[in-house]
């Protein structure tokens, strides 16, 4: 991670998870670790990156993380700009680069860092893969360990045409995994589309990396065979990001 003496960023490597905005002073390091370590047992480290006091290094066994708090007011003026809330002051959480098998850990404790910053300030956190505002009462009271992937993903729906309904995901892009879409009949109940894309995640979670077109991968508690059968990229929200469609 390359941090610059006069605007740090939370990762040259990878984008921030989530930004958290807040009024007031922010929290200091010993204030996050003294609530991580009540929350998760700890013990959580935190070392500030050299040069740049605002940045840290958050690190619990072998996890790690980075945090800008607050970010320079020329960095987070542009973002504030884009964002529905009336904060004046934002930080940021990113995750460190971690092997396609340790990534939903790294996330997780990426994110249950950005839920402390939540709480701390009494803020709002911005999931960036999501699109989701997160308020103190939104955050799931889970274990460390206890990964679930709807805490991580979006399931929504579009329309593609009169005849069809786009159903796509956001949140995969976090775990450097293109994101999925499928599409369905206009009329049908949401629930297969909702419960392909879902097990599909999990799935390909479980692989690390996105299939190929014309791959076909099994879905046991589904009982079906998905096969991939496009690669593109769309623009939801505004925002350009790559799909791979699933049929089966």
């Amino acid at each position: 991670m390359r941090i610059k003496k006069k605007a740090p960023k939370p990762s040259s490597k990878r984008p921030p998870l989530y930004f958290v905005g807040y009024r007031g002073t922010a929290p200091q390091s010993n204030e996050l670790t003294t609530w991580y370590d009540l929350e998760y047992g700890g013990p959580l480290t935190i070392h500030p990156e050299s040069g740049a006091p605002e940045a840290w290094r958050a690190t619990h066994g072998p996890w790690s993380a980075h945090v800008v708090m607050p970010l320079p007011a020329g960095h987070a003026a542009d973002v504030m700009k884009q964002l529905a809330w009336e904060h004046d002051q934002m930080g940021a959480v990113a995750p460190s680069v971690a092997p396609p098998g340790e990534m939903p850990d790294t996330i997780l404790f990426a994110s249950r860092l950005a839920r402390g910053l939540t709480l701390l300030t009494q803020g709002t956190a911005y999931d960036l893969a999501t699109q989701a505002y997160v308020n103190p009462s939104d955050w799931q009271d889970r274990s460390l360990t206890g990964f679930v992937i709807d805490d991580h993903l979006t399931i929504a729906q579009d329309d593609a045409s009169p005849e069809r309904v786009w159903c796509y995901t956001l949140g995969l892009s976090k775990f450097g995994l293109d994101e999925i879409e499928t599409f369905q009949p206009r009329g049908l109940p949401d629930s297969a589309a909702r419960e392909l894309l879902t097990e599909s995640a999990n799935e390909l979670l479980r692989l690390g990396q996105s299939p190929k077109v014309g791959t076909a991968f099994r879905l046991p508690l589904l009982g079906r065979t998905i096969r991939v059968v496009n690669h593109r990229t769309a623009a939801p929200a505004g925002r350009m990001v790559a799909f791979r469609e699933l049929q089966g």
